[in-house]
């Protein structure tokens, strides 16, 4: 996982940033809007588990008061967080869930799932100050040129880039903290399913988006060893021809 602080003086350190943001998310065609595998994985989160649907979340709470370790409360209370789009709130009674429940594929799943969720915001919050820093160094003059060293800093530019330089920092870190949490709990559903193929592909496009090359590569060859004949096989042999070919966040290739 590539984790760098953003200094504002450091343009060069924002631009290598910013690249790495782009391979993620164009090369690999992640978050582009198009039907890539790890859109056609994502769906209803809470399709299954221990908890009753329609709970509230005072009713849930109050459950809980009553007993700390009431997995199926835990669960009902995601749930009604995730009804309110309070998706933090939710991880953080899930990952409860799952703690007591560590069996229960279905609800690591559902975590991996909000891990996601939790990730694309991060995301479009990374493009949206990625956007603003674009706007507001288009026409700056450089360093050491003679314009810029007849004009000097531009308080408007440095007023404007500097917030959007540190929420830019913020999401994008974020945003790689949540997909490793989702790799994680993948890993955690594929160690108790490993012969599922389904699971395999979820684990590697998770990684994929984490660009943890490397788990992604083996979990796309587990998926094509369990299921050679599937429709996505095609599709997934590409996937790992391009990761091999990509260079890693550090800047090394993946072979």
């Amino acid at each position: 996982m590539f984790f760098m602080r953003l200094r504002r003086s450091t343009k060069p350190i924002f631009i290598f940033l910013a690249l790495v943001f782009a391979l993620s998310f164009v090369f690999l065609g992640v978050g582009s809007g198009s039907s890539g595998i790890g859109d056609l994985l994502r769906g209803n989160i809470f399709g299954g588990g221990g908890g009753s649907s329609g709970t509230s979340v005072g009713k849930a709470q109050d459950r809980l008061k009553k007993n700390p370790n009431d997995a199926a409360a835990y669960h009902d209370l995601a749930r009604a967080y995730e009804a309110k789009r309070d998706n933090t709130r939710a991880i953080d009674a899930l990952s409860n869930y799952t703690r007591l429940r560590p069996k229960d594929v279905s609800g690591l799943t559902e975590l991996a799932a909000l891990y996601l969720n939790q990730a694309d915001a991060a995301r479009q919050q990374a493009q949206v100050a990625q956007a603003q820093l674009s706007q507001g160094t288009l026409f700056t003059p450089a360093v050491g040129g003679k314009l810029g060293s007849a004009v000097g800093k531009n308080p408007i530019t440095d007023a404007s880039t500097g917030p959007a330089t540190s929420a830019f920092t913020t999401a994008y870190q974020q945003m790689q903290s949540a997909y490793a949490s989702a790799v994680g709990a993948y890993r955690r559903v594929a160690a108790r399913t490993p012969n599922d193929p389904t699971v395999q592909l979820q684990l590697a496009s998770a990684a994929e988006t984490a660009t943890d090359y490397k788990t992604a590569i083996a979990a796309y060859k587990r998926f094509l060893k369990l299921a050679p004949d599937d429709p996505s096989a095609p599709q997934v042999r590409q996937r790992i021809k391009l990761l091999k070919s990509a260079p890693s966040v550090g800047g090394s290739s993946t072979r």
